[in-house]
């Protein structure tokens, strides 16, 4: 309830709730006041601390996430440095045609969809030689009406 961004009248719904159930379950009211009471203690203190180390704190960023990496960042929990994972593969670079990659389209690998334009059938195939070979033989099989 204290960690969530609630207002204040939501908070104050909340708190009620908390204690009419606790209240069904046999707990004791000044049990429920006590730790809510300490847990108030505990957030005000943390966010003091938090407050302190913002402006202390250091990032180091890795680009894979491996056990080694894990255990690094196990290392840094209690220190005013924290560990960023970053990724290559973004959408924007796996979207982003490569201009490395002069390879005609037909002359590359991959799956293919093909519709009659006599009965509309369509015929979806998976190829891992070049698609414009793959092509001349469904024209091929077409021609001699080989299945």
């Amino acid at each position: 309830m204290l960690a969530l961004p609630l207002t204040k009248e939501r908070r104050t719904h909340e708190w009620k709730t908390i204690q009419n159930i606790a209240r069904n379950n046999n707990f004791p009211n000044k049990l429920i006041t006590n730790v809510n009471q300490q847990i108030q203690r505990n957030t005000t203190h943390q966010k003091s601390d938090r407050k302190e180390n913002i402006n202390n704190t250091k990032w180091a960023t890795f680009t894979y996430y491996t056990p080694k990496v894990r255990k690094i960042t196990n290392l840094f929990k209690q220190t005013d440095i924290k560990i960023a994972l970053k990724n290559n593969n973004t959408i924007s670079q796996i979207l982003r045609p490569k201009a490395t990659n002069n390879t005609p389209i037909y002359n590359k690998s991959g799956i293919y969809k093909l519709t009659c334009k006599t009965c509309q059938h369509v015929y979806v195939g998976q190829t891992s030689r070049n698609l414009k070979q793959r092509y001349q033989e469904h024209i091929r099989y077409t021609r001699n009406n080989d299945p």
